[in-house]
């Protein structure tokens, strides 16, 4: 039987001081092949600390990271050739064109003069840039540069990428942008982790997560699990046609289901909505929307009030999200 393949990124007691402060502190993590993994914390928690050490950028305290398998101490080479890092700012580049840029970082990366030209135009279609490959590169916008530093970071086919808060001060269209950009290339294979304090952007498009705050790791592992560990109780609303007295009915009757609060109608054009408190897990949340439905109960929406992943933040953090 062959062996599993090693975790895409493993940290091990990784730590970072600078003087008296620990940046990062006995930081244990494991990020597996073809995740695409939301690092979360408040600013100022050591998200790009780590980043940077992963990245090669940072001598750690102490600890080691590994990727897939090989050290970032002693084996640095493999470790940069098998990374591409997209750092939390552009830099600056103003007598460069779009594709002059990436023809730049393929000289860099030894690529062969005769392979760059269509490594240049592959990698603008696939971050949609062909149509700006003449523009100035400080002509673009926020959101644009991310996407060319995204292509940046793909030059030598990297297996696993490092994103620091690559969503970061753009517009809603191009938050968008960049998170369907993310799911492709997770469908190419590559494993992706990001550093971020959009939870959205987490909770729609991250397999796992992990949460840090003052340096040190407080929470990790699928989202859904992370609700289970963390939220005893999830609010859960119903917006419905009609049967309001039914549904109340329903709800009564199930052990799981708490502090049971119908919503004035006027509040919603018309519309019934009953909120409540449900304590347990995602089978038995399932389990009560079908017996709604074989109640034939006119049902427009069921699901969670805000963001499971939100409420897993708020109760393992003191921070806040800034």
């Amino acid at each position: 039987m062959n062996a599993p393949p090693p975790p895409a990124i493993e940290l091990i007691d990784l730590s970072k001081q600078y003087g008296s402060r620990a940046a990062v502190s006995q930081l244990k993590l494991q990020v597996y092949p073809a995740d695409i993994f939301g690092f979360v914390g408040p600013n100022g928690s050591g998200k790009t600390t780590t980043i940077r050490m992963i990245a090669g950028l940072l001598n750690p305290t102490s600890g080691q990271v590994f990727v897939e398998g090989f050290s970032s101490g002693a084996n640095s080479y493999e470790v940069r050739r098998r990374i591409g890092y997209m750092p939390d700012d552009f830099g600056v580049y103003p007598d460069l064109k779009v594709w002059e840029y990436l023809d730049f970082f393929s000289a860099c990366y030894d690529i062969p003069p005769a392979r760059r030209a269509d490594l240049t135009a592959e990698l603008l279609d696939l971050v949609d840039l062909t149509a700006r490959r003449d523009d100035p590169v400080d002509r673009l916008s926020r959101g644009l540069k991310q996407r060319l530093s995204l292509a940046r970071a793909l030059i030598h086919d990297p297996h696993v990428l490092i994103l620091d808060e690559p969503a970061a001060g753009l517009d809603p269209r191009a938050r968008i942008e960049i998170r369907l950009l993310l799911l492709e290339l997770s469908r190419m294979g590559k494993t992706i982790f990001f550093s971020t304090h959009i939870l959205s952007d987490v909770a729609e498009i991250c397999n796992r997560v992990a949460i840090i705050e003052e340096g040190q790791l407080v929470a990790a592992g699928r989202i859904e699990d992370l609700q289970l560990q963390h939220l005893r109780r999830r609010k859960i609303q119903i917006t419905l046609l009609d049967r309001l007295e039914q549904t109340l009915a329903i709800l009564q009757a199930v052990e799981q289901v708490s502090q049971i609060e119908p919503v004035p109608s006027e509040s919603y054009n018309g519309r019934l909505r009953v909120r409540f408190d449900f304590e347990s897990d995602d089978a038995a949340l399932s389990d009560l929307l079908r017996r709604f439905v074989q109640a034939e109960i006119p049902i427009l929406h069921f699901g969670e009030e805000g963001s499971a992943l939100e409420e897993v933040f708020l109760q393992t953090t003191r921070g806040v999200i800034s």
